[in-house]
């Protein structure tokens, strides 16, 4: 098992990628935290799963509830190694791409929540003698969006900044720290027009395996930059595109 005897915080895991890759941690020997604001749906994951996993409600824009979180879950299973900061919001839901408040709200969940996770979840894995921190950021952190509010971008990037930050400050404390960047995959519960069949056409033509991705995947390689297979890799980012960004 890839990560026996691993504890693990997945944000945003009641759903898409971030419950994908809560079943594959806990099947490779994790104990995990499946981390959300929606509580019926992370419950059921949770209870899908078994006594691997636990669900701690989880508003990332609240830097007091990841205080609690983090806590609750070393109480729970004695240590903190791994943190994935999966949770997010889609951009192309917006009708107006210069909305100041769609910044706002967009900048809070993408980029602070990450940044708050962070934060908290350190001091745990120092303690735990070291880990890995995943990030999920996108190739829309690397090039421009036609169909989002810039804000999207501007947090993903930011993700995958903070990410090459985290890895040069910490890396003598044993904590490795990579990004994740998926490309079209199956829409979010909060997405607008990337959910449109015609504009997802329309982008999977630019797309050289000309298919969106599965979350499956995402999380594959999620698990390999939280095993101790990638012991000497971080500050690293691996996409998981189809060939988007090769172009």
């Amino acid at each position: 098992m890839r990560l026996a005897g691993k504890v693990a915080i997945i944000s945003g895991a009641a759903s898409g990628m971030g419950a994908a890759t809560a079943r594959l941690f806990a099947h490779e020997g994790a104990k995990v935290v499946i981390a959300d604001v929606l509580e019926h749906e992370g419950r059921q994951v949770a209870e899908a799963i078994g006594v691997a996993a636990r669900f701690e409600k989880l508003d990332v824009t609240d830097e007091d509830n990841w205080a609690a979180v983090v806590a609750a879950t070393t109480r729970a299973f004695g240590k903190l190694d791994v943190l994935v900061n999966n949770a997010g919001i889609s951009g192309s839901a917006e009708q107006d791409f210069y909305s100041t408040d769609a910044w706002h709200r967009i900048m809070a969940v993408n980029a602070t929540g990450v940044f708050f996770g962070i934060k908290h979840a350190i001091p745990a894995i120092k303690h735990a003698g070291g880990g890995s921190i995943v990030n999920l950021s996108s190739i829309a952190a690397i090039i421009g969006s036609e169909h989002v509010h810039m804000a999207y971008n501007a947090s993903k990037a930011a993700v995958r900044l903070m990410t090459k930050s985290v890895a040069v400050q910490h890396a003598t404390d044993g904590i490795r720290c990579n990004s994740v960047h998926p490309g079209i995959m199956p829409p979010m519960r909060t997405s607008g027009r990337t959910a449109d069949p015609a504009i997802r056409a329309e982008r999977m033509r630019v797309i050289p395996m000309r298919r969106p991705g599965r979350v499956e995947e995402v999380a594959n390689a999620i698990l390999f930059l939280a095993s101790d297979e990638a012991s000497y890799i971080t500050g690293s980012e691996i996409h998981v595109d189809g060939g988007a960004i090769a172009i």
